[in-house]
């Protein structure tokens, strides 16, 4: 927080592996939404429960650290490189806005915070100014890793979403509640914004970082192991 109250707070290739998941919704769905009556859905199960309170959890920590990882890069690299400031500053500002948005649901659904979280900020704030000390091309390699295991995480839960939220309506036809729509449509969006960071890191170079294999294949790796602790921690 001291940090951001210091400083100003801040095209594509296709990747097909990480190709945009179109979710299916019935035409009656969206007849009742023109309408402005949706029907209503039966109560989740508690498998179904349990699986939504596991992604606000570990997206609320992953956008988290996004938030922190670009806080490093703009503390180091914003005024040694001033033709990357607004490049970093539109990244971060994403980040944020996915954080703010995360936190939200987390206390409208009231699901407790990974306990993991002080090591988040911690480590993702290092992450994020270490690869920036190595150089830029570094910091562009650690944004590419860490947005290419975000953006097949959020794939993912899009599949999950649309497979087992087939809910039962009062009006007799079956799909997602409005909740489960405005998750999927948020989830969606922010996987769009990670894959644009991704462009963004390659356009600048992120393939030219010495040693390139290391950074990116040891922050994966690293992203992995972070997604699914804080699904469980």
């Amino acid at each position: 927080m001291l940090l951001r109250a210091l400083i100003s707070k801040p095209v594509s290739r296709g990747f097909s592996v990480l190709s945009s998941l179109k979710v299916t919704e019935h035409a009656s769905v969206k007849h009742a939404e023109k309408s402005g009556h949706a029907p209503k859905c039966e109560n989740l199960s508690e498998a179904q429960t349990a699986f939504l309170d596991r992604v606000i959890r570990v997206d609320q920590a992953g956008e988290l650290g996004a938030d922190y990882i670009y806080a490093g890069q703009y503390f180091v690299l914003a005024h040694r490189y001033p033709h990357l400031k607004p490049v970093l500053k539109h990244m971060w500002d994403q980040e944020v806005h996915h954080h703010s948005t995360f936190d939200n649901l987390q206390l409208k659904r009231r699901v407790r915070p990974s306990l993991l979280t002080p090591f988040w900020k911690v480590g993702a704030f290092a992450m994020g100014a270490g690869t920036a000390f190595i150089s830029p091309e570094a910091a562009m390699a650690c944004t590419e890793a860490v947005e290419t295991v975000i953006g097949g995480h959020y794939n993912g839960q899009l599949r999950n979403l649309a497979n087992q939220f087939d809910l039962e309506r009062t009006d007799g036809t079956k799909g997602p509640s409005e909740e489960i729509r405005s998750l999927t449509s948020t989830i969606k969006q922010f996987r769009d914004d990670e894959l644009e960071h991704l462009d963004t890191a390659i356009k600048h170079d992120s393939y030219m970082a010495v040693p390139y294999t290391v950074i990116t294949e040891g922050i994966k790796m690293i992203c992995r192991v972070a997604i699914w602790s804080a699904e469980r921690v």
